[in-house]
């Protein structure tokens, strides 16, 4: 099977946190990042330009290493790339923890998983997609 059209850049980095406001408050007030999209209460996406960071609060304690990667997303160019994108990854025996599903704020995406087990999302945005760099 061949593999789909490209990823077009990283969409953003998400970081489990054991207390949301305080890493919510340096990332904003700190570093200068803006507020993109509050999710819920336990999931908050802030910009800087075209980088994105997500912040969710962690649903277990962390113990002495606080640092939880999340998963990796990146930008894919058109909604149906995540369809064909899941299909080659299955060909590929790449374990999909969540294939392909629609987003509120009009994306769509799955989960898999690296040979290391971090996840990797592969993401149709339609705040980003589609603008492919020549």
């Amino acid at each position: 099977m061949q593999r789909p059209a490209p990823f077009n850049g990283m969409r953003h980095i998400a970081l489990q946190v054991q207390d949301l406001e305080a890493c919510e408050r340096f990332y904003v007030d700190v570093l200068g990042m803006d507020i993109l999209r509050r999710a819920h209460d336990d999931l908050v996406y802030l910009t800087l330009g075209n980088d994105n960071l997500s912040l969710a609060r962690a649903k277990q304690e962390t113990g002495g290493d606080p640092q939880r990667l999340d998963h990796l997303g990146f930008v894919v160019d058109e909604r149906d790339d995540v369809d064909a994108w899941h299909d080659y990854l299955v060909a590929q025996g790449v374990e999909v923890v969540r294939g392909p599903h629609d987003h509120a704020d009009g994306g769509r995406s799955l989960y898999c998983k690296d040979p290391d087990g971090n996840t990797i999302q592969p993401l149709f945005h339609p705040s980003v997609s589609g603008q492919r760099l020549a």
